[in-house]
């Protein structure tokens, strides 16, 4: 260590300068304050050392930032979640940068502690979402200790800010993931013998079961895992009904160790419904008083003939109707003549409809039994200015084509009372 020439510090003002050798590079170091006046040159990677480039230390590897402790907390936790649910290490790294991304993303530096240290489980989520592995939001908010409205929050979030596409989980994916979490496919303590159940029957006849769902409109604009709840629960009694159909559902959720939604016990009317009208048109069961108890026992003759009952249940009336209809469209002077014919053939209709156990067409739920339609707010200026008139760009263009069995349909719809 030795004095330099005659400066003085910017700093303090004093003159005690030395030069400091620090990492064989020589620095002027003020010896009363330590402020550095000059520093030595470093390489900083091979690629600068083959071109002789030269950096100053402070901008060197030397001083590489390092990682906060909040940033390697949280990176660790999306790791351990990774190995806990068995991700490859493909979604691990995806998972990871997401993380890092949303930390950066100015959108999540005030938000509070609790929604941070969710955004690991979000990120962890919509990477298998992305790679169509069955993962549901109810099993990472259950490995977090978390409530299932502020998860979700925050995974709208993640997905807006960081304009990520997430792809929707299909019914049946998420039906046998939602089944995996059972816990009657093992003996148990607390599980009757009679209710143990072997986990391909089981997931095979449910698929079934919530096939037949979709296809009678019980699935569309509704939540599913009550309808997955429900069709497990129809499955499991179907399997063995002389020693479970004295088992509640909830008594069977509260064994099978899931949660019961509140809509649960709406989609086992429905499909109990849809099941009482399908084995009214089987002719060996129709010598029987059949009630929603008994009609489980038949279940699997039921989705046997699925497409063939369906036809039956619902379809009888709708060619009824077409005739009537066609008849109505034959020309525009006779419609005129036989309004009043018309009118008194409503009366036979319904009464034919009643007596055939209230046969109606194949329609949603909500056509069906509408709720109480809600008071409209006063359209904003933006509505207003909407006339119907716009155009139409080619991509949305597929979504407005409709074929003739769709507009007759509709037109089924529309006249159903």
């Amino acid at each position: 260590m030795m004095a330099a020439g005659a400066r003085s510090c910017p700093a303090c003002g004093s003159s005690a300068l030395v030069e400091d050798a620090h990492y064989a590079q020589q620095q002027l170091v003020c010896a009363a304050c330590g402020c550095v006046l000059a520093e030595g040159l470093l390489t900083t990677t091979y690629a600068e050392e083959e071109h002789l480039r030269e950096v100053a230390y402070s901008q060197s590897t030397g001083q590489k930032e390092q990682l906060s402790r909040c940033v390697q907390r949280g990176i660790k936790r999306v790791q351990d979640l990774c190995k806990v649910l068995q991700l490859p290490s493909v979604f691990e790294e995806t998972a990871v940068s997401y993380f890092q991304r949303a930390l950066q993303h100015p959108s999540f530096h005030l938000v509070s502690l609790e929604k941070k240290e969710l955004l690991g489980g979000c990120c962890v989520f919509v990477t298998c979402r992305q790679h169509n592995w069955p993962l549901t939001m109810g099993t990472i908010c259950s490995l977090l200790y978390a409530k299932k409205e502020l998860f979700a929050s925050v995974y709208l979030s993640v997905q807006k800010e960081l304009e990520l596409s997430v792809p929707a989980l299909s019914l049946m994916d998420l039906a046998k993931t939602h089944l995996s979490s059972f816990r009657l496919f093992q003996r148990a303590a607390d599980i009757p013998a009679p209710f143990v159940e072997d986990k391909e029957k089981m997931v095979t006849r449910t698929m079934q079961i919530v096939e037949l769902a979709s296809e009678t409109w019980l699935v569309t604009g509704r939540h599913p895992v009550p309808i997955v709840t429900a069709a497990a629960f129809l499955s499991w009694q179907s399997l063995q009904p002389a020693a479970r159909l004295t088992c509640t559902f909830t008594r069977f959720c509260r064994v099978a160790g899931v949660d019961l939604p509140p809509p649960a016990h709406l989609r086992l009317k429905e499909l109990h419904e849809i099941l009482l009208r399908m084995a009214s048109q089987l002719a060996w069961l129709r010598v029987f008083n059949m009630d929603k108890k008994t009609v489980i026992k038949h279940i699997g003759d039921l989705l046997q003939h699925r497409i063939f009952l369906l036809k039956k249940s619902f379809c009888a009336e709708d060619a009824e109707e077409q005739r009537a209809g066609a008849q109505g469209e034959g020309s525009p002077g006779s419609s005129l003549a036989a309004g009043g014919a018309a009118q008194e053939e409503v009366r036979p209709l319904e009464g034919k409809r009643q007596r055939d156990g209230g046969r109606r067409p194949l329609l949603p739920p909500c056509l069906i039994k509408p709720r109480k339609r809600l008071r409209t707010a006063a359209p904003s200026a933006s509505d207003l200015a909407i006339t119907g008139d716009e155009p139409i760009s080619d991509s949305e263009i597929e979504q407005y084509l409709r074929g003739q069995e769709e507009i007759q349909a509709f037109r089924k719809a529309k006249a159903w009372p």
